[in-house]
This record gives structure tokens, sequence and C-alpha cells, in this order.
């Protein structure tokens, strides 16, 4: 075990052994939790985006990964890292083989790539509601219990709201068939202003059909050309509480840490205070996206922080 951890940290890049340490609908039913917290910790894929885009690791290894490094037993998956096997059943058994093999279980599908829920045009929405159809599919059979998608368009506000209603609805409609959620993450545009998304949510009224909170996607215009700089942002704090009231996930977003292992954008105890507070008792997945640290410190200074937080907050 010990020489398969220095392979690991050498194909991540990491820095030294235990830098950091390590201390539903697929939500639980409201009011339980299955941990020593209010919520349990998930692993999202794209904590390891680096990893996976060099090929030094492969969607494949991601749930032995989260268990063996981690000890982590919930996985969310991105769909780009495993594009064209949505209806590959060969591959989807493999899948979870790894899983049950590291007694790991499936709970989110993250999509991209499908087309605009949101788009204006008609036929095009109706196309990308399609394209979605095979993940749902995917999902069932990986025994997740939601896929994760966006509202985008673009329009007016209103436009593409009532254009993202009739999207989600669709396609949530196509879920609820087959007992998937739908969720939609704060992902930039219109999406990232809770005020708008709830309204959203509002006037579709399915139950299957929600939010994913991600603490550091509240970026309403990005800098052209320039994905790091932010024009104008909506309030994290505000929008995660707006948010949370239909929340069937949350996405722990964290980038940097100061010399006492919190978040230098968010303030972990208070935007997890909100998540209590509106009730939730589910899965708060890690999502390591920073540049400084490896993604595997990454990972571990998330994961520490989440339980720091969690006892704090039991």
């Amino acid at each position: 075990m010990q020489a398969d951890r220095r392979n690991f940290l050498k194909l991540l890049g990491g820095l030294a052994l235990g830098s950091s340490g390590i201390g539903s609908l697929s939500s639980f039913a409201p009011g339980t939790s299955a941990g020593p917290y209010f919520f349990e910790i998930s692993l999202a894929e794209w904590s390891l985006h680096k990893a996976l885009f060099a090929k030094k690791i492969n969607n494949l290894d991601f749930a032995g990964i989260a268990r063996k490094e981690y000890g982590i037993g919930v996985v969310e998956y991105v769909n780009q890292f495993f594009k064209d096997k949505a209806n590959d059943t060969t591959y989807l058994n493999e899948m979870l083989k790894r899983c049950k093999d590291n007694d790991v279980k499936n709970h989110l599908i993250m999509i991209d790539g499908e087309g605009e829920l949101g788009n204006l045009n008609d036929a095009e929405r109706k196309i990308a509601v399609e394209n979605h159809y095979k993940w749902v599919d995917a999902a069932k059979y990986l025994g997740c219990a939601t896929i994760r998608v966006n509202a985008a368009g673009t329009g007016k506000p209103e436009e593409v709201a009532k254009a993202a209603v009739d999207g989600l609805s669709r396609l949530g409609e196509y879920g609820r068939k087959v007992g998937i959620n739908v969720i939609v993450e704060n992902h930039g545009g219109y999406s990232s202003n809770g005020e708008w998304l709830m309204g959203v949510m509002k006037q579709i009224g399915l139950k299957n059909v929600g939010t994913l909170p991600d603490f550091g996607n509240f970026c309403m215009n990005r800098k052209p050309n320039d994905w790091t700089t932010c024009l104008e942002s909506y309030d994290r704090y505000k929008g995660t509480a707006e948010m949370m009231p239909f929340a069937k996930g949350v996405s722990a977003k964290t980038n940097n840490f100061d010399a006492n292992g919190n978040e230098t954008e968010t303030d972990y105890m208070r935007i997890m205070k909100i998540v209590k507070d509106a009730g939730f008792r589910g899965y708060v997945g890690i999502e390591f996206e920073g540049e400084t640290l490896s993604e595997d410190e990454g990972i571990r200074k998330t994961k520490a922080l989440l339980e720091k937080v969690g006892k704090a907050l039991a």
C-alpha cells in the first residue's frame, strides 16, 4: 500500500505524505444523516481533472482512488471523462465492478457539453433535452440518484428563464419516470444569480428537479477570453441561502487555504451553517479547483476543513 501511495502521489505531482492530515433522493431524508456530521462527504471527479486530462489516471480509477487515498465512499462523476460511454454497458459494468470492489456508492453524474437547456430556439432546446436522456439512463444503470445539468441560454433574463423552465421540466419528466433527480448548478451567467435560478425552480414544480449550490461559482460575468477575471459576482452566502430550499446536493468548492487550513475565499463555517440551517442532510461534494496546491493536497485540505466544520456544527 505504501508503494501504491507513493506512485499515486508521483502521478498527481503531490507534495508530501499526509501534508494536511485527514483527520436522498440521494440527499438523505430531512433530519437524518448517515455520518458523524449533519452531512456526508462525497468526492467530485473534477477535483482530479488535471490528472484525468493528462491521462495519468482515467475514469475507471476514480472509485478506487476515492476510497483508498481519501477514505471517501461516495463519488460524483463528470461525463466528459467517459463522454462516449453513456450507452456502453460493458464499460458501465466495469465502473460498477470497481465501485463494488472498493465499497463505493455512485451518487451523481455532472453533465456538460450536451446543449443549452435554456436555448431560446425550441428545436435546439428539444435536441439539448434529448441529448441528456442517455445520461439519465446511465445514471440509473450506475445506481446514481442524480444528474447535474446547466441552465444555460443566451437572451434576456426573462427569456432564458422561460426557456430553462421548459427544458428542465421536459428533462425532469424523463428523469421522474426512472427515479433520477435533475439538479442545476450555479455555473455562470444567469444561473449564478440565486434570485434568477430560484425563480426558475419555483415555476417547475417537480420534486425531482432541484439545485446544486456551488460555493465558488457565483461569477455572473467574466472578462472575455479570460476565465480567471470575474467582472460581476453574486453574493455567495445570499445565493447559497436562496438555492438551499431546492438543494439535492452541495458542491464544496475550494481553491486556496490559509495557514490554519481555512479556505481563503469562502468562510466555510458561515456557509455550512447556512446549509445546516436549511435542513439539508445530504452529500457535500469536495470539488478542489486550485492552482497552487497539488490536486492530492487540495482534496485532503478540503476534507479536513469539512471535518473541522462538521464537528463544530454538530
